[in-house]
């Protein structure tokens, strides 16, 4: 019987993407290999508890709610997801993924709306970047940026141009909570004329910091 590793489930407003503001199921499995240094669920990193797809699947139920979000830590790094995102597609769901960029997408199921970071220099992750998988890209998925520093934010502009990212899909400038004041980063994009999404996380506005909505 097929299972995942699970820290919660739990239903809310999809707080970023372009799904923001729709009531969502997040699925948050266990484990991540990567430590970037703005990580705000490294609650998620260990621990959770076994949950058969059955069980997952009945969890989730209970919302009646169209959308379903799989998120971790990360998700694609437990292997029976990806047969857990078709099941949740044959029966109907609209689908999306949060990965950290650095798993490959290329076997997704291809009705799975993917949400890719591109680690950038101050997450201290950036060496983990899978760039094959920019080639996998649809055009209803995309590409985000969590921007640290104004000199993430150039490297950002130089990875947007290197791989003709906004000819591929959307692409996504979210300010490290804490770090860059959105209004820093919104000037910046406009003073460059940058065909990017400014985001904000819509559910630290309304909840703060509290875990699980």
């Amino acid at each position: 019987m097929s299972k995942l590793r699970i820290t919660e489930i739990f239903h809310s407003l999809q707080g970023e993407s372009l799904t923001v503001g729709l009531p969502t199921v997040f699925v948050r499995l266990t484990g991540c290999p990567l430590r970037c240094t703005y990580c705000d669920t490294d609650y998620a990193f260990g621990g959770g508890e076994w949950m058969t797809f059955e069980d997952i699947l009945a969890e989730i139920e209970q919302y009646n709610c169209q959308h379903i979000c799989m998120t971790g830590g990360e998700p694609l790094a437990q292997k029976r997801a990806y047969e857990f995102y078709e099941l949740l597609c044959e029966k109907g769901y609209k689908v999306s993924t949060e990965t950290g960029g650095a798993h490959d997408i290329s076997v997704l199921d291809k009705r799975v709306m993917v949400v890719m970071d591109l680690k950038t220099p101050d997450s201290g992750e950036m060496s983990r970047n899978l760039y094959e998988n920019i080639d996998h890209l649809k055009p209803t998925d995309q590409v985000k940026f969590v921007i640290c520093s104004r000199k993430d934010y150039d490297w950002c502009k130089m990875t947007i141009d290197k791989y003709s990212l906004t000819d591929k899909c959307e692409v996504l400038f979210s300010p490290s909570y804490g770090q860059v004041e959105y209004a820093d980063l919104a000037e910046w994009i406009l003073k460059d004329r940058l065909k990017v999404r400014m985001q904000v996380q819509l559910h630290k506005i309304i909840w703060g910091e509290k875990q699980g909505v």
